[in-house]
C-alpha cells in the first residue's frame, strides 16, 4: 500500500483566539497556515501575540476557541503523552537563549541528547561538536557560558535547538540585542540551517530587514491579536496598505499609534473642572 503524501502545510492555526484572562484576548481569530520545509517570520510590535503563538503551537497553553493543528494532529495540552511527543519534534531557541549557566558550552549542547534519548557519549560527542561546528563555535566546546559573548551565547542555543534535528525550529526574537555583524551571522544560520536539514522554521521578530532577507513567507501581526498581511517578503514591501507600510517602513506617524489606549490627560490628572474653573476666572 502508498504511503500517504504528507500536507505541504506543517502547521495550522484554525481560526484561534486566546487571552490569559477573560478581560482581555491577545489573539483574535487568526487563521494562518505555515508552510512546510519553509522559513516564515511572523512580524509585529511588541505585545500583537507573536510569542504567545508560539506557546499554543509548543502546547504551552490551549487555544480560547479554534484548533492548533501540527502535522494533521489537533494538540491537546490535556494529553500530556501527546504534547511530549509533539515536542520532540521540535526545537526552541528562546529569546535571551536560556543556557545552563552553571554547564559548559559542550554539555548545554549535550543536555537534550542526554535527556531524550539512550545514545552513548561517545556518539552524543560527535553529535554536539557537529551541532557547533554549524553554528561557527566548535572551539568553544569547553568554555563555561560566563566566558561567551551575547551573539556566542545565540549561537549555542541555536546548536542545542538542533541537536535532534528537529522538523519544526521556533526563533524566538533570535536578532534582538545583536550588534550588526551577529544579526547577520545569525540571519545566515537560519537560513541555511533550514535548507540544509529541510526543517520547518518559525521566526517571530521585529526586525524587518532580517527577516526579508531570509524568509519565504512572512505574516504581519497588529495590535490585539490581528493578522494584517501575509505574502512573500517582497508582497509586504511592495504593499500600499497604510497599516503594512508604516510597520515595513519604519514610518512613525500612521494607522500604528505611539499611545496605548488610556482615557485623556485631563481626566487622568483630573484636570477638566480645573480647566474649567481658570476658564470661568478668566
Amino acid at each position: 500500500m502508498a504511503r500517504a503524501l504528507k500536507s505541504d502545510t506543517l502547521i495550522e492555526i484554525d481560526h484561534v483566539t486566546f487571552g490569559y484572562d477573560a478581560s482581555r484576548s491577545i489573539l483574535n481569530d487568526v487563521d494562518l497556515r505555515f508552510p512546510r520545509g519553509k522559513v516564515t517570520s511572523i512580524l509585529g510590535g511588541s505585545g500583537c501575540g507573536k510569542t504567545t503563538l508560539m506557546r499554543l503551537i509548543g502546547g504551552v497553553h490551549a487555544a480560547t476557541k479554534g484548533r492548533v493543528v501540527f502535522d494533521g494532529e489537533v494538540v491537546d495540552v490535556r494529553n500530556r503523552e501527546q504534547i511530549y511527543r509533539l515536542r520532540r519534534r521540535l526545537g526552541m531557541l528562546f529569546q535571551f537563549g536560556a543556557l545552563f549557566t552553571d554547564l559548559s558550552v559542550f554539555d548545554n549542547v549535550a543536555f537534550p541528547l542526554r535527556e531524550m534519548t539512550d545514545l552513548p557519549e561517545v556518539l552524543i560527542r560527535d553529535i554536539v561538536l557537529m551541532k557547533l561546528n554549524a553554528v561557527g563555535l566548535r572551539g568553544a566546546a569547553a568554555l563555561k557560558i560566563s566566558e561567551v559573548s551575547g551573539g556566542m551565547a545565540r549561537r549555542i542555543a541555536l546548536a542545542r535547538a538542533i541537536a535532534l534535528d528537529p522538523e519544526l525550529i521556533m526563533y524566538d526574537e533570535p536578532f534582538a540585542g545583536l550588534d550588526l555583524i551577529s544579526m547577520g551571522v545569525a540571519a545566515k544560520l537560519i537560513r541555511s540551517l533550514n535548507d540544509i536539514t529541510g526543517a520547518t522554521s518559525l521566526v517571530v521578530s521585529h526586525d524587518v530587514p532580517e527577516c526579508m532577507a531570509i524568509s519565504d513567507h512572512v505574516v504581519l501581526m497588529a495590535a490585539g491579536g490581528r493578522v494584517v498581511a501575509q505574502g512573500t517578503p517582497k508582497e509586504l514591501m511592495d504593499s500600499m496598505d497604510p497599516e503594512v507600510r508604516q510597520f515595513v517602513r519604519g514610518e512613525p506617524d500612521g494607522p500604528v499609534k505611539f499611545h496605548y489606549p488610556a482615557p485623556s490627560v485631563a481626566d487622568d490628572f483630573g484636570l477638566v473642572g480645573t480647566t474649567a474653573a481658570a476658564g470661568t476666572r478668566a
